[in-house]
């Protein structure tokens, strides 16, 4: 009786499968690097919603589906000679030993102690930047070298604010408090107040909002809160909230289009009381005082 194949191999063969040009799925073989990116993207978002909601099976049925989107670029690769799935996870591999010296290198070489997680993210830090400065080495017309070298600029546009804010800060450039970076959240929501009292044109309002946010940003930082996590939650708080305005109309025969704005300010007010009142909830309709 032949051996079980491992799960890895045998999710390999599938997609391998999916992408025969004569027996595959058609919609498999039309894919490219670009369309699946996406894809990729959305699945690592339903993972961090996994687990925020703590919601383990969902997690073990989202990371089977991100795991997907890593062998489906790896496909694409070996079928265009660039490389497999073998390569990927061999890089990976290599890549962890070689930042944690302090792990996997003789207990006397150097930067084999690391004493708190702290130091071993400095420590990983220097270590990305050696290799940035590595490969950057080998181009042939090298541009100038920047400290916020190899901050992907596909992140999402608060999560790259937090890291370039992050990599500046190393650097000696940053507030000094948290409570200066609110300094200059104020300072900045002053010069968007006066942009829109001008009646600025769209992109001095983008650009205004833009300084704005990524003041923000940088206090999440400051506050060693993840911008994009917080934001997530003030999302679901928010779509809990409304869901429950709705509720409180529908009890009334009505819908939020429409009503007077005074209504949903105070249907809103009751909404946020419940979450700290429960009893609230068997009193449809009743505003808050």
């Amino acid at each position: 009786m032949p051996d079980t194949p491992r799960p890895i191999d045998r999710l390999l063969d599938i997609m391998a499968r999916l992408r025969d040009p004569e027996s595959g799925c058609p919609w498999d073989v039309e894919q490219s690097f670009a369309t699946i990116a996406p894809y990729t993207i959305e699945e690592a978002y339903e993972v961090a919603e996994a687990i925020a909601a703590r919601d383990m099976a969902a997690l073990e049925d989202e990371l089977g589906d991100l795991l997907l989107q890593v062998v489906f670029h790896a496909q694409m690769a070996r079928e265009a000679g660039l490389f497999d799935f073998d390569a990927v996870s061999t890089a990976i591999g290599d890549k962890m030993v070689r930042r944690h010296p302090h792990v996997f290198g003789p207990k006397d070489a150097p930067g084999a102690r690391v004493g708190s997680a702290e130091a071993q993210t400095a420590a990983w830090e220097e270590h990305k930047a050696a290799e940035r400065r590595h490969r950057r080495s080998g181009e042939a017309e090298e541009a100038p070298a920047s400290v916020l070298d190899g901050v992907p600029r596909a992140l999402p546009a608060l999560t790259r604010a937090f890291k370039l804010g992050k990599r500046a800060a190393r650097n000696g450039f940053d507030w000094p408090t948290a409570d200066r970076v609110i300094d200059k959240i104020e300072e900045e929501i002053g010069e968007l107040r006066a942009e829109i009292a001008e009646g600025g044109p769209r992109h001095r309002l983008e650009e205004e909002l833009g300084d704005l946010l990524f003041a923000c940003a940088n206090l999440a930082r400051h506050l060693g809160a993840d911008p994009e996590a917080a934001v997530r939650r003030a999302n679901r708080k928010f779509e809990r909230r409304f869901r429950r305005l709705e509720a409180l109309l529908a009890a009334q025969g009505r819908g939020p289009k429409g009503a007077p704005l005074d209504d949903l300010e105070a249907l809103w007010q009751q909404a946020k009381a419940e979450e700290t009142d429960p009893t609230r909830v068997n009193q449809p309709g009743k505003a808050e005082e």
